[in-house]
């Protein structure tokens, strides 16, 4: 029942009822609180001066309010803990003699508490309802383990106390925390390393720490981080290294509050730049002061993310007693303590630093090990400094490394070594890409997590389980004659970012000389630097060239040379793609690279016709597709006579099935003809267009897409032999709470043919909110104009960051400038838009003319 010191008489909270005057001594006292903490910074010393505010503001209206001397005021939660947030919930508990029921007072009081802006998390129960929640709820009986009286009767206070202690069981009580953990932990993805991390709920955040101290408070060996090295939970040199890193994110937790004038927990960009501010960060050339920020948090989430694991296997050691444990003897080194890999000699670790691998190599191939001992992570810790030159450079010591590469359960064993701070350690270029901000508009994890995710979607698909997710990659990397080769070439493909120069090369480099290091014959250490240098390569090709010309396949196929590097590729591009956002993959690029990857293991395989057989499968098929609809066999004539062979180059037999069917009876109609269907590749809508061809059709089908919120993932673009643009185009859009695809369809249909209309106005571009990314991490926009290989048209490629409307204004651009759209790949990555248009037109005869479209262009993009 621990009080915190009240405010001196000159800052005492005012008396009498009247709430308007309390709530301005509050917001005074508080504003002055945080002027004076961004001043000089004392986490805890800030957060006890507010509860302590609190405190005094609540026991004065508790005093004028309350006349029962036998019901209590108590505090909870963390404002129990003395550690009130600046705009955290006050968490009060109305506390009652068992039979009594709230009076008029009570009420009174707690519509107090709103009226002078406390914001309370309040609760009135008595004293039997307190036992029997917590019974039921282990959030509840937490948040009473911090339980302390601020007014009101000390002995009802001391009685529940006493009760609560009487009848909670510290095992169940260690169970149900250590399990909320791990669903908290799983709910955030187990990801501390999302660019914007909350630094309360995130593995690694300030509520790992607290649910140690609850523990050990619910246990009786301590309530502070001292008090637990003092029973030698901890070392002393430990608890420093906690309650260092538990003020850096009580620091930027109470500055986010400060910023934001809210309760606010995430770490959000808009607040990055800010406290990186207020800090006096400077970055460096490649790195921004934000980054350094984040830097520090990660590295601080990450300690913290260990020292919590420690700590709970020592306090399950000390709640259990060692005559409960099951112990196993595995060999000299090792023993099993219950599920826990322990060390019959603390010292092992930095006696042989090697058996630290070793260690690692056994929880991988044993199951029925859960985790490392308390005693075996505070070795490791300690060991971390003999992970040096000569470590990395022991035989033996590569040996065990490539056998945890080419073992079961790597990923898993992979991110625990990354965690320990080991992997870090034997490879120093990974350990410096760790927290290390990504700031490309797609990204959404840090370096060194990408790099985990990409080797878990690896791992994924040569598990067959997964095989759903992605047949082909699956039954590809399960038929691979060495996946540890794909596995190396993930953890170096990122390694080098922020260097300076091209990580890829640079990333090759490394890779190449760690593989032979450690063992590899020089083809495979050769095939994997080639992954590494062309991880971008395959994603690129697929969607920013023309994979209908076969040069385009003939070219990619002399790159990769074999079959073997194709599928490799193929693979960590797939898993590469996927690990950067859960919200940048989707069907359409899965069907862009299956499309690239089976036409270039055609060519690899001799086929090197298969561009004009594939043409005239496609016209059978296509028939074939007409003829269950319609049994007269020369149909298609009259609507096929004016398709050139690029036409059935660029679509596919489905397609040309589809259009023939619907367009085959009027081949030249005087209105647009639009027809939309469920996309065949599973994901969006397919919408076909065919109109008399004029200026401005591409900027009014934009329009009405970017106006009507559906994303073009593709755009095919055609125009017949008589005048007549034929484009296809792949759509993606949210169907919306009671609304059905049918609606989708028809919406388009009817809506993108009146839009067509040349007597209506083509209408402003639409415009909406640029995403919070792009405004506090913009991108400079880059325009480039070259020759098609043929020479027959200009490709025009503009990157820049994404916004609503943007396609729209480009497509007036080209319209403005006179030109004529041939072709469009569409690329959206994350926020970041990369655009290919292919085109014609008198304004790209001279290169005056190119230089001045390229600069109207950057403005365009620019916004």
């Amino acid at each position: 029942m621990s009080r915190i010191a009240a405010p001196s008489a000159a800052t005492a909270p005012p008396r009498g009822r009247d709430p308007a005057d309390a709530r301005r001594w509050l917001k005074a006292r508080r504003e002055e609180l945080g002027n004076r903490y961004l001043r000089r910074p004392d986490p805890q010393r800030c957060l006890a001066a507010h509860s302590a505010l609190v405190d005094a503001l609540l026991s004065r209206l508790w005093a004028e309010s309350i006349r029962d001397p036998q019901v209590a005021l108590v505090a909870v939660g963390g404002y129990g803990r003395g550690m009130l947030f600046p705009h955290s919930d006050v968490d009060l508990l109305v506390l009652l003699p068992d039979g009594r029921a709230p009076d008029a007072d009570i009420e009174r009081f707690v519509g107090l508490l709103w009226d002078c802006g406390l914001e309370p998390g309040n609760s009135v129960r008595t004293l039997g309802e307190c036992l029997e929640e917590a019974a039921k709820d282990v959030t509840v009986d937490t948040s009473l383990l911090e339980a302390r009286l601020v007014a009101g009767d000390p002995a009802l206070m001391a009685d529940l106390e006493r009760r609560l202690h009487a009848r909670r069981s510290v095992r169940e009580f260690f169970r149900a925390k250590v399990e909320e953990q791990r669903k908290r932990h799983d709910r955030f993805q187990e990801a501390a390393y999302n660019l914007e991390p909350n630094i309360k709920e995130s593995p690694g955040g300030l509520r790992d720490l607290q649910t140690v101290l609850w523990l050990a408070r619910a246990a009786g060996i301590g309530r502070s981080w001292d008090e637990l090295a003092r029973q030698d939970i901890i070392t002393p040199r430990e608890a420093a290294g906690i309650a260092r890193n538990e003020r850096i994110l009580q620091d930027l937790r109470l500055r986010l509050h400060l910023l934001a004038r809210r309760r606010e927990d995430r770490l959000v960009f808009d607040h990055q730049i800010e406290i990186a501010r207020q800090l006096k960060l400077k970055g460096a050339k490649s790195l921004a002061a934000s980054d350094l920020l984040m830097r520090r948090y990660y590295l601080a989430a990450k300690a913290i993310w260990r020292f919590n694991q420690i700590l709970l296997a020592n306090l399950y050691a000390r709640i259990v007693p060692a005559r409960e444990r099951r112990i196993r003897a595995l060999d000299g080194d090792f023993r099993l303590v219950d599920y826990t890999l322990d060390l019959r000699d603390e010292s092992l670790f930095e006696r042989s630093p090697g058996k630290v691998l070793e260690a690692f190599r056994r929880l991988q191939d044993d199951r029925n090990i859960a985790n490392l001992s308390a005693t075996a992570l505070r070795a490791m810790n300690r060991a971390l400094p003999r992970i040096d030159r000569a470590f990395r450079e022991d035989p033996g010591n590569r040996r065990l490394f490539m056998d945890i590469v080419r073992g079961d359960r790597f990923t898993w064993t992979l991110r625990r070594m990354s965690r320990y701070g080991v992997l870090g350690r034997y490879i120093p270029a990974f350990g410096r890409i760790v927290g290390q901000m990504q700031h490309d508009l797609f990204h959404v994890y840090t370096v060194d997590e990408h790099i985990l995710m990409v080797i878990r979607n690896l791992r994924r698909f040569r598990l067959p389980k997964f095989d759903l997710e992605h047949p082909l990659c699956s039954r590809l990397m399960q038929e691979f004659d060495a996946p540890e080769l794909l596995y190396l070439a993930a953890l170096f493909h990122d390694i080098a970012k922020g260097r300076g120069g091209d990580h890829s090369a640079l990333g090759a480099r490394d890779a190449e000389r760690f593989c032979r290091a450690h063992g590899l014959k020089r083809a495979d250490a050769r095939l994997v630097a080639w992954l590494v240098e062309h991880h971008l390569t395959m994603s690129s090709t697929a969607q920013k060239q023309d994979l209908s010309d076969p040069e385009v396949i003939s070219e990619f196929a002399t790159l990769v040379r074999d079959e073997r590097a194709l599928t490799a590729l193929y693979i960590l591009t797939v898993a590469d793609i996927r690990g950067t956002s859960p919200k940048v993959w989707n069907a359409w690029k899965a069907k862009l690279l299956e499309d690239l990857f089976r036409s270039t293991r055609r060519i690899l395989r001799g086929d090197t016709e298969y561009a004009a057989k594939s043409i005239e499968a496609k016209k059978a098929e296509a028939l074939r597709i007409l003829r269950q609809y319609v049994h007269d066999e020369r149909a298609h004539e009259a609507l096929w006579r004016h398709f050139g062979e690029n036409y059935f180059q660029r679509f596919e037999a489905s397609e040309v099935g589809w259009h023939t069917r619907t367009l085959f009876l009027r081949p030249s109609p005087e209105r647009p003809v639009v027809r939309a269907r469920l996309s065949p590749i599973g994901e969006g809508l397919q919408v076909m267009v065919y109109a008399h061809d004029q200026p401005g059709v591409f900027a009014r089908i934009t329009g009405f897409f970017e106006k009507h919120q559906f994303d073009i993932a593709a755009a095919k673009i055609y125009t017949t032999g008589h005048g007549f643009a034929l484009d296809g185009f792949q759509v993606l859009s949210q169907v919306r709470a009671g609304e059905h695809y049918r609606d989708l369809i028809h919406k388009v249909e009817t809506g993108l043919a009146e839009a067509l209309d040349p007597a209506s106005p083509l209408g402003a571009p639409p415009t909406g909110r640029v995403s919070r990314w792009v405004k506090h991490f913009p991108i400079e926009p880059k325009v480039e104009i070259v020759r098609t290989r043929d020479g027959a048209a200009w490709q025009v490629f503009a990157a820049c960051a994404d916004r609503p409307g943007l396609l729209s204004a480009i497509a007036r651009a080209l319209l403005a400038a006179g030109l004529n759209l041939v072709d469009a790949r569409v690329t959206t990555l994350g926020a970041r838009a990369e655009d290919v248009f292919v085109v014609t037109g008198a304004a790209f005869e001279d290169e005056a003319g190119r230089e001045a479209f390229a600069a109207e262009l950057r403005r365009v993009l620019a916004g």
